[in-house]
């Protein structure tokens, strides 16, 4: 019998995005095959500690903060093994690859990665560059525009800035863009912290909403009258792109609660779009996922014009949701690659990526 990949599940994280990792993981775990992989269960709770696979399965279990005693996880950078803090080794030995299911800050920015490029363990995808490039939507804007691809107009602020002279940065995005606009935290996902402003008079709260979560706010035209799209990416270095999804959120945008609470968003696969169109989506989705240095995988999500079938590059997500109801593997589902050989596709790509890099020299 063929030896079992040792796969570390890695879940939580000290993000506002804590509960989608936890679902993401309960998916996961259900989904992976266990006559080809032994699973370890990696815990990270809200408060940024590192779990013991016991204590984490509690964590997946209740999504709460297990408790004071907690045995934290430390890596072992010699060769890449997880062991308990007093040298208790987990599971048997080293890990074959890490699947981090981890979105937002301290999980998607190139943190963990970076950790992971340390301590030697393949991992799945994108390396500290794509990463931390993808999770900065001003960073990965200027990396789109550097490109040449199209998106929406758009100003950075920094908190500081706005807390000092809220007049003037009012005044200044009113002189660039037109209402409505939409306020983001600029290193953060599923919506969290999104506000739209239909005119002045929502400015400040808009801008209050985002910057409770990131010292840096972008805010953006809105695409009217447009289509949201999405396209899922799968690969390293030849990526291949999905069928294209369509997004009708229940709310009035597609915010946190239309995307995991309610349940009452429609999700059109595969989006019915003119075949032109839909080529032209997923090679621009390919584009804007090699123009980050992206690997493995992410979700690419566009705007598409309802009557010209103009296209518009909103963001990419380095590490988008994997629960019941996320769009990504239901692009690859519809494209023919299921949950299960999606989680192998997904493991194969890490070892391989993993085995190109021992091949470069590190020392002289």
């Amino acid at each position: 019998m063929a030896k079992k990949i040792r796969v570390g599940i890695l879940f939580g994280g000290r993000s506002c995005e804590h509960e989608v990792s936890v679902t993401s993981a309960r998916s996961v775990l259900a989904a992976i095959d266990r006559d080809q992989y032994d699973i370890t269960m990696i815990g990270i709770d809200k408060t940024g500690h590192w779990l013991k696979a016991g204590d984490a399965l509690k964590v997946l279990a209740t999504n709460t903060v297990v408790g004071d005693d907690l045995l934290p996880v430390v890596l072992n950078h010699t060769d890449g093994g997880l062991m308990t803090s007093d040298g208790a080794p987990m599971s048997d030995g080293q890990l074959d690859v890490v699947l981090p299911l981890l979105h937002g800050p301290y999980g998607e920015d190139g943190t963990v990665q970076g950790l992971l490029e340390l301590a030697g363990t393949a991992y799945v995808g994108c390396g500290v560059l794509g990463s931390a490039v993808g999770m900065d939507k001003e960073m990965m804007k200027r990396v789109f525009r550097a490109e040449g691809l199209p998106q929406l107009d758009y100003s950075a602020v920094r908190r500081r800035r706005w807390h000092q002279d809220r007049a003037a940065v009012q005044a200044q995005v009113e002189a660039q863009l037109d209402y409505p606009l939409f306020f983001k935290p600029a290193n953060l996902g599923s919506s969290v912290g999104v506000c739209k402003a239909h005119g002045p008079e929502e400015f400040a709260a808009c801008m209050d909403e985002a910057a409770a979560y990131d010292q840096k706010i972008i805010i953006e035209a809105t695409a009217i009258d447009c289509r949201e799209i999405e396209c899922a990416i799968l690969g390293n270095d030849n990526p291949q792109a999905s069928v294209l999804g369509e997004v009708i959120p229940s709310n009035e945008f597609y915010d946190y609660s239309a995307k995991y609470v309610d349940n009452n968003s429609q999700l059109i696969i595969p989006a019915q779009l003119p075949p032109e169109t839909t080529a032209s989506v997923q090679a621009l989705a390919i584009k804007a996922f090699q123009a980050i240095d992206a690997a493995g995988l992410s979700r690419v999500d566009f705007f598409v014009g309802k009557t010209d079938n103009q296209i518009y590059l909103n963001e990419i997500n380095t590490l988008p949701g994997f629960t019941p109801i996320s769009m990504y593997p239901k692009l690859w589902a519809a494209s023919g690659l299921e949950y299960g050989a999606l989680i192998d596709r997904l493991i194969q790509l890490a070892l391989e990526r993993h085995s190109e890099r021992q091949d470069i020299r590190s020392v002289l």
